[in-house]
């Protein structure tokens, strides 16, 4: 009798990659560590009160004065504030000490979703044109989106070991469908005649595409953006069981070892973390939209 066990066929997959592939994936894990190591440094090298400026400032160039203020207020909470209390001889201490946590959290977040747009905008423009490739392409998002979280974590801990690394790839793989899908959605939904009028007036295909049909698409490519970076945002906690550090590691530890007040501040540090992400990304979406319409009416 032939027995086909699919787990087994997989498990001899890794251990083959392993054997033979060892010094490309050593690559790999040694450039993406750069990239977020790079990135942490740069967050965390300006005093916590000059980035929660910053970024207060962006919130409310991006989006309106009631974020910034939701901002500022919920930086000071993950970060921590030591107010003087002179009457008292001594002072209040005001907030969650997890700045450098959300920093590596944010970089984490950041470097997997550049890799998922790197991958995922193209293939999902190549998949608009090819009606061949989207039909190929579907079941695997399919596949992609549907499989537990923590099944890629077993694949990437073989192949790239404990740390950042493997938490980057899991999440790469998580969170890229929704930006290949959206930007496929996207460049098919462009009207055929804002097509044809650009190819009447002697544009190339590649002039077509990068100046009338990804402005018009960028809507809806910024929704999967969106998307994307929430999926990103959601594996902290999950790369936090396989060594990667961040704010899911006072989840983990609230969980694991019962520290109740740790979790919940790390869970609650996510959520403010969550709430700016979504809401920058979703009104970047939303002046898009608003530019592009204003186009099309002039």
């Amino acid at each position: 009798m032939i027995e086909f066990d699919i787990g087994k066929e997989f498990e001899s997959l890794i251990q083959w990659l392993t054997a033979n592939f060892s010094p490309f994936f050593d690559a790999i894990t040694q450039f993406i560590t750069l990239l977020i190591d790079g990135l942490e440094a740069v967050l965390l090298y300006p005093p916590s009160y000059v980035m929660i400026a910053l970024l207060t400032a962006l919130a409310w160039w991006i989006c309106s004065r009631g974020m910034a203020a939701f901002s500022f207020v919920g930086l000071l909470l993950i970060d921590q504030v030591t107010i003087p209390l002179p009457f008292w001889d001594t002072a209040l201490v005001f907030g969650m000490g997890f700045w450098d946590l959300l920093m590596q959290t944010v970089a984490l977040t950041l470097i997997a979703t550049l890799l998922c747009l790197v991958i995922g905008i193209p293939v999902g423009i190549w998949a608009s044109k090819n009606q061949a490739v989207n039909q190929s392409v579907r079941p695997v998002l399919d596949f992609m989106q549907t499989m537990p979280a923590f099944v890629y974590l077993i694949p990437a801990v073989l192949l790239f070991g404990l740390g950042k690394v493997p938490g980057v790839i899991a999440t790469f793989i998580f969170a890229t469908p929704p930006v290949v899908r959206l930007t496929n959605l996207g460049i098919r939904e462009v009207p055929e005649e804002v097509v044809e009028a650009s190819r009447s007036f002697g544009a190339t295909t590649r002039q077509t595409l990068l100046k009338v049909e990804l402005p018009v698409a960028l809507p809806t490519i910024m929704a999967g953006v969106n998307q994307t970076i929430m999926l990103a945002l959601s594996m902290v906690v999950i790369a936090a069981l396989i060594g990667a550090e961040g704010l899911g590691g006072p989840v983990v530890r609230g969980v694991t070892q019962l520290q109740i007040a740790d979790g919940f501040n790390g869970g609650l540090a996510i959520v403010i973390l969550a709430i700016y992400l979504d809401r920058i990304t979703q009104s970047i979406g939303e002046q898009a939209a608003t530019a592009n319409g204003g186009t099309e009416s002039s």
